[in-house]
């Protein structure tokens, strides 16, 4: 049996919490989970307004809450003062290299960083439930 698609777990979550499916909330999600990167809620609307013009930021905003609750996005924070959402990864967890000029996020995976974060949890006492590594610098566009 296929897993549940990223609209059915979204319709799921609604119904179990006595929220009703929108069009606009369904244009909204359908809009996010076709983005392979990083985006802020202006940005998001901008992309659906394009498409339809009467969504609003009220209604952005909560659907985008609405996904992080769920599960489906994770929202998050690059010391820009902005919030950015990504769709939940596919490939597992990745980590994050941030330009500090251009805010140019890139997605990296290192084994080797992963273990040794693993180890010194286990050295030190720690059960890790969950982290998150973000490196700032300047990309080479900006160095």
């Amino acid at each position: 049996m296929n897993a549940p698609s990223k609209m059915e777990i979204l319709k799921s979550y609604l119904e179990a919490k006595s929220l009703k499916a929108t069009a606009q909330r369904d244009f909204i999600a359908d809009t996010f989970f076709k983005i392979n990167t990083h985006i802020s809620l202006d940005e998001l609307l901008n992309k659906v307004k394009r498409k339809n013009p009467g969504i609003g930021y009220a209604t952005v905003y909560r659907t985008m809450r609405l996904l992080t609750e769920c599960g489906l996005a994770i929202a998050r924070q690059f010391g820009d003062g902005q919030t950015r959402y990504e769709n939940l990864p596919q490939d597992g967890h990745h980590d994050h290299i941030i330009c500090i000029r251009c805010s140019r996020i890139e997605e990296f995976q290192n084994q080797k960083i992963e273990q040794l974060q693993a180890e010194t949890a286990k050295k030190l006492g720690f059960t890790v439930v969950s982290h998150k590594l973000e490196l700032y610098g300047y990309c080479s566009d900006c160095t």
